[in-house]
């Protein structure tokens, strides 16, 4: 089935994630954001952040969008708009943190995008090497073609792009301070669009190499 160039790739399991990824995005996208409490270091009073207007709508707006593109990543049957969308999802993510003023934040959210972006070379690069070996970038084609060590390769290199991409380990290092910035439901947007991306990635690295 296709919608564009996008073919999709739909089973109960991809339709599961798809749904849940836009119920999470319409909670996020109606949600306000909470006072974050903080104790200062070295008295007994604590320190509120708060999220101002301006900041607020700025986030939601890119927050419903990453939501949006983590729902397509998960019954797009394309190899090559499927890494587009994951790094779709890194470009927002950086988005959704850089509007905080502090500079302990500005500065992990600078971090995280320089991974993001190094590790958008071999995410293409992986993905174009199957695009090579197989001559396609369908996953109903490519599931079932043997794979080759030029496909397992390319498998290796897109999983290494998409752990960048999502900020996990041996990359979650960059995106500790992230998570200290106020504004619950971005930052819950944020951890699922990691946490759905790389469970998709990992079904598709098991199409391509098994």
């Amino acid at each position: 089935m296709a919608f564009g160039d996008i073919v999709l790739y739909i089973n109960p399991f991809h339709l599961f994630m798809f749904v849940t990824m836009l119920v999470f995005t319409f909670l996020i996208a109606i949600g306000r954001t909470e006072t974050q409490v903080e104790a200062e270091l070295g008295t007994l009073d604590d320190k509120t952040k708060k999220v101002d207007l301006k900041e607020f709508k700025a986030r939601r707006f890119l927050s419903i969008i990453c939501g949006i593109a983590t729902a397509g990543a998960m019954i797009t049957g394309d190899l090559y708009n499927l890494t587009l969308f994951m790094s779709l999802i890194g470009i927002l993510n950086i988005g959704i943190i850089s509007s905080v003023k502090q500079v302990e934040v500005l500065d992990s959210v600078f971090q995280y995008g320089l991974i993001a972006m190094m590790c958008s070379l071999p995410l293409f690069g992986g993905a174009a090497l199957i695009l090579g070996a197989c001559g396609t970038v369908s996953l109903l084609a490519i599931q079932s073609i043997k794979p080759t060590a030029m496909m397992i390769f390319g498998a290796i290199l897109m999983f290494i792009g998409a752990c960048g991409e999502s900020g996990i380990a041996p990359f979650f290092a960059s995106k500790a301070e992230m998570f200290r910035t106020p504004g619950s439901p971005f930052l819950l947007i944020v951890h699922l669009s990691s946490l759905f991306i790389i469970i998709r990635v990992i079904e598709v690295l098991l199409i391509i190499c098994t």
